[in-house]
């Protein structure tokens, strides 16, 4: 029976995917200096045997049987992204795939030793070997594909999303931001003159905000028996669902920041642990795509984490955890505090998606010629001035070297950040319909309701349709950036 073999087929995939993310989680946060080279080998020959496996010619004669075969729906629908899962691996040759991992750890090792100093010079010809890789990735993609090459990279990360859809919504969205930043600048200034901003004390050790950060974790649901946090340089969340890996990076004189990326990749570690466990080996039972991870992730950082209502019931164990006694009024400034500033990570709800569009439409421009690695720091300097006001050109690391997507060769990720906080909001709001009563159970840290709601909706759907179905499916229409954009004024207007 080829379903039969195509069941074993993937249960031997997904060991070595399991091999391949904890050995990725690990170069990240716990590998000696030393051991960068051998690591990069190592994965490298792993990607190429995960590669050669996955396109393994008997594939297409065992789904061409399986389709006839007496299966139930949730196995067509299996069978069905496996056989998309086939069709984009086969777009590349194994030797590419080795390359590419040899290229793209080379790289991401430089920018780590390279962007503390901001070092350009040094980090340009490694970003330059990641353009050119890339866009030979996506002309062979695009070939097999029949999507324009960018399409094709973000076809990747977010199944079904496409520039044509994207692009009129970041547009309405951008100029929504640019004409409110100002405002929301404004309304925050006046505010803070009837009542000022009270300084926090600046003096929170690393283990009291990681206790503080566990605690929230467990509160919002994460699982402790299947996943632990950890330090990166760059926040992230990696491992497997059975082995959520998730890091932040602390500051002793705030603790915001920590705590907020602490949420944020809680919210995708909630998402990979509430998979579906019987499909977790077939790509149907995995998670979607980048834009539905990022919002769960910024639907537990910013739709909860930044609700005042969360803050009823998280003030007590910030206090706890830090000694301080604050009110809500002196809290809630510092968490719904707008600026502009030059950090992604750092940026606040109303500033951060024009980061992102920043880097949508400059990996565009690497990936068409228009814009070359050399001339990056001035374009991305061009387009910080014109959307958030402020210059990056005397500061590579925190202009262009600030993310490690690009040295890492994800390009075709970065627009799932904001297409990810507009369906959280949309979420957020189907949510009101059904559950109006929510904000009062976020309150005393009841998130039982929240949580079934996104497993019903969300979690349990796993890969079984494409992002803009899975996204109508849950709130009932196609995405609308009406629900963010509300929201921002809601929360950030007068």
């Amino acid at each position: 029976m080829s379903y039969a073999k195509l069941d074993a087929h993937c249960h031997a995939l997904g060991a070595l995917e399991h091999a391949l993310a904890i050995l990725g989680t690990d170069e990240a946060t716990n590998m000696a200096p030393g051991g960068g080279e051998s690591r990069a080998e190592a994965m490298a020959i792993l990607s190429g045997m995960y590669h050669r496996q996955a396109t393994d010619p008997k594939l297409r004669d065992w789904l061409e049987v399986a389709e006839t075969e007496d299966l139930s729906a949730e196995q067509k629908i299996a069978i069905g992204e496996l056989e998309r899962s086939y069709i984009n691996m086969t777009c590349l040759p194994s030797d590419f795939v080795e390359r590419k991992m040899r290229t793209s750890m080379k790289s991401e090792q430089l920018w780590r030793k390279a962007r503390p100093t901001g070092d350009w010079n040094t980090f340009q010809p490694a970003l330059e070997d990641v353009v050119v890789m890339m866009r030979e990735e996506a002309a062979m993609r695009a070939d097999v594909l029949g999507l324009a090459p960018y399409d094709a990279l973000m076809e990747q990360f977010d199944p079904g999303n496409r520039t044509a859809t994207i692009n009129p919504v970041f547009t309405e969205l951008k100029t929504f931001l640019v004409e409110f930043l100002p405002k929301a600048l404004a309304a925050q200034e006046e505010r803070l003159a009837k009542r000022p901003l009270k300084a926090l004390s600046g003096d929170y050790p690393v283990e009291r905000q990681k206790a503080l950060g566990l605690e929230m974790m467990k509160a919002v649901g994460f699982d402790m028996n299947h996943g632990s946090l950890s330090v990166s340089d760059h926040p992230f969340c990696g491992g497997v669902p059975s082995d959520v890996r998730m890091t932040t990076r602390y500051r002793t004189d705030e603790f915001l920041p920590a705590l907020m990326g602490i949420l944020h990749e809680t919210g995708h570690g909630l998402y990979e642990q509430n998979l579906p466990k019987e499909w977790a080996h077939w790509p149907s039972g995995k998670a979607r795509g980048m834009s539905i991870h990022e919002s769960q992730s910024l639907f537990v950082e910013k739709q909860i984490g930044r609700n005042p209502a969360f803050w009823r019931f998280a003030l007590p164990l910030v206090d706890a955890h830090l000694q301080e006694s604050w009110t809500m009024e002196d809290i809630l400034p510092h968490v719904h505090q707008v600026n502009r500033g030059k950090i992604r990570v750092d940026a606040d709800e109303v500033t951060y998606p024009l980061h992102v569009i920043l880097r949508y439409e400059l990996e565009q421009d690497l990936l068409s010629g228009r814009v070359e690695v050399k001339d990056l720091p001035e374009a991305w300097d061009a387009k910080m001035q014109a959307s958030l006001g402020i210059s990056t050109l005397d500061d590579p690391k925190n202009g262009p070297m600030q993310d490690v997507h690009w040295p890492s060769g994800s390009f075709g990720y970065f627009p799932s950040y904001t297409l990810g906080a507009l369906m959280a909001a949309q979420q957020w709001a189907a949510i009101l319909k059904t559950n109006p009563d929510v904000d009062e159970q976020i309150a005393v840290g009841d998130f039982d309701q929240v949580n079934a709601w996104r497993r019903d909706n969300i979690w349990s759907k796993a890969s079984t349709a494409s992002t803009p179905e899975i996204l109508r499916n849950a709130t009932g229409e196609a995405l609308n950036p009406a629900y963010f954009i509300a929201h921002l004024e809601t929360r950030y207007g007068k």
